[in-house]
């Protein structure tokens, strides 16, 4: 481990885990499985708390819609066991956009690239 890995884990919660949460792990998480992004999935003996160490930065938006579902308590088995239910118009997730050129800009807002629409329905207000 570099000194800056023992920094990051020392002072920072985003960057994986931290030693304290490390250690809890360590002594009480039973290891459930783990996802395609490397994400590891854990929970207590008796199943009242369960976490996720995140393989990179801690970013919910990171969490597959399966494995969501299991550390929310949608549904009891996680996803090593069986197969979770999905629906025909589910979209497979994707991470957080916001503060990239791709976020989310509704019409007429001043970050998107067309032209603002031409509303005729709308008359703006004059004081007399």
């Amino acid at each position: 481990m570099t000194f800056m890995d023992y920094f990051k884990r020392t002072f920072t919660w985003w960057n994986s885990q931290t030693w304290g949460t490390a250690l809890h792990t360590r002594r009480h998480g039973l290891k459930v499985g783990e996802d395609a992004l490397g994400n590891v999935y854990y929970r207590n003996a008796d199943d009242s708390s369960r976490w996720v160490i995140y393989k990179a930065e801690a970013e919910a938006t990171m969490v597959p819609t399966e494995w969501f579902g299991w550390l929310h308590r949608t549904w009891d088995t996680p996803p090593t066991e069986e197969t979770a239910p999905r629906k025909f118009w589910e979209k497979p997730s994707l991470p957080n956009l916001t503060g990239t050129p791709y976020a989310y800009a509704p019409s007429g807002s001043l970050r998107r690239p067309d032209p603002p629409l031409d509303r005729r329905d709308y008359e703006a207000w004059t004081p007399e």
